[in-house]
C-alpha cells in the first residue's frame, strides 16, 4: 500500500460565489463518519471536564470518553484506508 502524499490530494482555489462540486460533496460525505466521531469525542470530553470541575466523576463518563476516543481512532483508520484505496484505483486507471 502506498503512502498518502499531500501533493496527491485534490486542492483547488475556493470560489465563494460558486456551489460545491459533486466531488466536494462526495468528500464531505466520505468524511462524515469521522466528523461525527470527533464531535462525539469532544462532547464526551466536555462532559468529563464538567464532572471533574464539579468534583464528581462517574465511571460512565470516563467509559464514554474512552469509547469515543476509540471510535475516533477507528474512523480515522477507515477514512485513511478509503482515501488510500481511492488513490490507488485512480493510479491503476
Amino acid at each position: 500500500m502506498s503512502a498518502l502524499l499531500l501533493e496527491e490530494l485534490p486542492v483547488r482555489d475556493f470560489d465563494f460565489d460558486s456551489e460545491p462540486t459533486a466531488a466536494d460533496l462526495a468528500a464531505i460525505e466520505d468524511s462524515e463518519p469521522l466528523l461525527a466521531a470527533e464531535f462525539e469525542a469532544a462532547l464526551a470530553e466536555f462532559t468529563l471536564l464538567a464532572a471533574i470541575d464539579r468534583g464528581h466523576v462517574t465511571r460512565m463518563a470516563v467509559r464514554r470518553a474512552r469509547r469515543a476516543e476509540r471510535e475516533v481512532i477507528r474512523q480515522t483508520i477507515a477514512y485513511v484506508m478509503r482515501m488510500t484505496h481511492r488513490i490507488e484505483q485512480e493510479r491503476a486507471a
